[in-house]
């Protein structure tokens, strides 16, 4: 399968990395910002089956032609794409200012969505695209104070899947978002300073990889909650 994670250097991303590099029919492609662990990656893949290209989403413009010509030399479809790139900054509301919440806009949401319509026309019928959001970001959920910004992008990624589900209804496309709970991540400690969580990142990573293999089969334009404690 031609897969891409888009955002895969760290956390959960990366750990979704490593274990779909372990089946040697797997191609997958994969994004970040950091050029060091991208190559760290690609080089200790033992089947020689990871392509990176490195791009910051916040800025994604600057990066979109050089992302379509690495894809488009790595593999001529995408059977998944699993938008795992996101970032969290924790401040009270009316303590951010303008550039901070649009640069954190950019990287949540703005970003991913340039990536899926730029990837689109390489997606065929039985393509799957997962979106991971927060259960932040998910209605009715708790919020938390210092994540208004990071759970509005988050919530704006999962409306995005399930309009995108309508729109690609036609071409057999499926578009699902994982709204995650706690995970033992960098990301997750940054928010949620002292707090341990009862999934990590590697079990996370094993259910996505389920998710994006196989949960086509069986949901589209869903956004399901992935969580067994509050946070």
């Amino acid at each position: 399968m031609n897969i891409i994670v888009n955002g895969g250097t760290r956390g959960i991303g990366k750990e979704i990395v490593l274990l779909l590099a372990k089946d040697k029919e797997n191609r997958i492609f994969v994004t970040g910002r950091s050029e060091s662990a991208l190559k760290m990656l690609a080089s200790g893949a033992k089947n020689k089956n990871i392509s990176v290209c490195m791009i910051d989403l916040s800025v994604f413009e600057k990066h979109r032609k050089v992302l379509l010509k690495s894809v488009s030399s790595a593999m001529k479809s995408v059977d998944i794409l699993i938008n795992t790139a996101g970032s969290v900054v924790v401040r009270d509301f009316i303590s951010f200012s303008d550039e901070t919440a649009r640069e954190l806009m950019e990287t949540n949401f703005f970003g991913p969505a340039s990536v899926i319509r730029e990837l689109r026309p390489l997606m065929m019928k039985g393509s799957h695209i997962v979106n991971i959001s927060s259960m932040g970001g998910y209605q009715g959920s708790s919020k938390y104070r210092g994540l208004s910004y990071y759970s509005a992008s988050k919530a704006a990624i999962s409306c995005l899947s399930e309009c995108l589900a309508g729109e690609f209804l036609d071409a057999g496309i499926a578009v699902n978002c994982l709204a995650l709970g706690s995970v033992q991540t960098e990301m997750f400690e940054e928010a949620f300073p002292g707090y341990k969580a009862d999934v990590s990142a590697k079990e996370m990573a094993q259910y996505i990889v389920d998710f994006a293999i196989n949960g086509n089969k069986f949901f589209n334009g869903k956004v399901l909650p992935v969580a067994v404690s509050n946070p």
